[in-house]
C-alpha cells in the first residue's frame, strides 16, 4: 500500500508546522492500514480557516456555520475512479479548519497535534464509506475504527468533538 497525500495549506491564522503536516500523513496512513486497504491511494487534504469552511459547509451542505471537518468522498461502495498518472485510487477530499482544530484541543485538553491526527482520521474513514448519523450501530462501529487507527498513532480517542 501506498499513500500520497496532497496537502495545502490555504490560511495564514495558523502556521502549519512540517510536524503537523508530517501527523496528518500519518493519520492518513494509519486508517488505510487498519482497513486493510490494498493498492495505492490518493487524498486532498486542505487546511483551511473558519470563514473558509463556514463558505464550504454553506455551498456544500446548506449549513451556513464554520465546522472543524468536512469530508468529500470521491468513491462509493469501495469503488474508487483511479488516477491515470499513477494508477492509485482516489479517495476525495478532507478539509481541515485550523482554528477548530486549536480550538478544540484546548477545549478537550489535549492540544492541537492530538485533535488534528482525530479530524483526519475521522475524515479517512468518511471518504472510506463510514457514517455516524445515520444510526448508533454506524456510530459505534466508526468509533471503533477511530479507537484502531489512533492506536496506531499512539494516541487516543476519549473526549474528541464527535463523541
Amino acid at each position: 500500500m501506498s499513500v500520497k497525500v496532497n496537502l495545502y495549506n490555504k490560511q495564514k491564522k495558523i502556521k502549519l508546522t512540517p510536524e503537523m503536516r508530517a501527523l496528518i500523513r500519518k493519520a492518513c496512513a494509519a486508517v488505510l492500514k487498519c482497513e486493510s486497504f490494498v493498492g495505492s491511494a490518493l487524498i486532498d487534504v486542505s487546511v483551511v480557516d473558519d470563514s473558509q469552511i463556514r463558505q464550504i459547509n454553506s455551498e456544500c451542505r446548506g449549513i451556513d456555520c464554520a465546522t472543524d471537518v468536512l469530508s468529500f468522498p470521491l468513491g462509493e461502495n469501495g469503488v474508487y475512479d483511479v488516477d491515470y498518472k499513477t494508477g492509485a485510487y482516489m479517495l476525495g477530499d478532507i478539509v481541515i479548519s485550523a482554528e477548530h482544530a486549536i480550538a478544540q484541543g484546548e477545549l478537550y485538553g489535549h492540544g492541537q497535534d492530538r485533535e488534528l491526527a482525530y479530524l483526519t482520521v475521522h475524515s479517512m474513514l468518511h471518504l472510506l464509506g463510514y457514517d455516524h448519523v445515520n444510526s448508533k450501530s454506524e456510530k459505534a462501529l466508526m468509533r471503533c475504527r477511530e479507537e484502531a487507527a489512533m492506536e496506531v498513532l499512539g494516541l487516543t480517542v476519549k473526549g474528541d468533538s464527535n463523541d
